[in-house]
């Protein structure tokens, strides 16, 4: 790897538990091959642990049954939220065959069989609304990434979005979509406050029909 990986925070035990381990090695793989796979930036390995992989672990608590990761890329939130949450039926939709192969390879060395990895656009599922929480990370701003992965959830169902310091705004952009789509109990939470050095932000919201 051209970058030193950073020690792993201490805080990373306590949010896999029992699947450290694999969180680790997801880790490690990510580190070694990212850049030359075009996965991750040159700058990213020495903030791996940080940045990425803690960022999206802390969001775990918000997924339950079937939930899918929309463009799910180098596995950013998808393969670290399954790591973390083996009892969640994973989906992950990944248009670019190189990140789709990689995306396979490491369901298959980290024995992850709560995994699918599906290659397509969001927009491109035909498999009906069967997923109780959608997710996204880095993809688009609401007002885009709300029409294909809202008609993802079931009535009822959840979005939960990673998102970053502008996501106020991208909530005031995307009120026409918010409507369209009937999401209630619409909410952008802090977490990982006092336990992360880079809490998360969170989007959420209720599919209501």
């Amino acid at each position: 790897m051209s970058e030193q990986l950073e020690t792993e925070p201490a805080v990373a035990a306590s949010l896999f538990g029992n699947n450290i381990d694999r969180a680790r090695r997801f880790t490690e793989n990510l580190a070694r091959h990212g850049e030359e796979r075009g996965l991750i930036g040159p700058l990213e390995v020495p903030r791996l642990w940080t940045r990425h992989i803690l960022n999206s672990a802390i969001a775990a608590p918000y997924f339950h049954g079937r939930s899918v990761d929309v463009g799910s890329g180098a596995g950013l939130p998808g393969l670290v939220l399954a790591i973390a949450r083996p009892d969640v039926e994973w989906t992950l939709i990944e248009p670019m065959e190189r990140r789709t192969a990689w995306l396979t390879e490491q369901v298959a060395e980290l024995e992850l069989l709560n995994v699918t990895v599906a290659r397509m656009r969001g927009e491109e599922w035909t498999g009906g609304r069967v997923f109780d929480v959608a997710t996204a990370r880095a993809v688009s701003a609401l007002r885009t990434l709300l029409p294909f992965t809202a008609p993802l959830v079931r009535p009822r169902g959840k979005l939960v979005f990673l998102k970053g310091a502008n996501v106020a705004a991208e909530v005031d952009a995307a009120a026409k979509q918010i409507r369209k789509f009937g999401l209630e109990d619409v909410r952008v939470e802090i977490v990982g406050e006092g336990v992360l050095n880079e809490p998360t932000r969170v989007f959420s919201a209720t599919v209501s029909r």
